[in-house]
């Protein structure tokens, strides 16, 4: 018997289709408070990126062939 995962919006609680989600992960300066993970649709995790700002990738850059 095959099972499929469903993914639900934890702000709205709208189903996430397949490819149309993000994860928004909050931390917190103070580490006793831990971190916080949400999943939520696209368009939700656009609208709460808008009112913030666009952070560059973390890592080294490929070795070019």
């Amino acid at each position: 018997m095959a099972r499929k995962t469903v993914v639900v919006s934890d702000m709205s609680g709208a189903q996430i289709a397949e490819g149309k989600g993000a994860k928004v992960r909050i931390t917190f300066d103070d580490a006793r408070s831990g971190a916080i993970e949400m999943d939520v649709t696209a368009d939700e995790a656009r609208a709460m990126g808008a009112k913030g700002r666009q952070v560059a990738r973390r890592g080294r850059k490929p070795k070019s062939s």
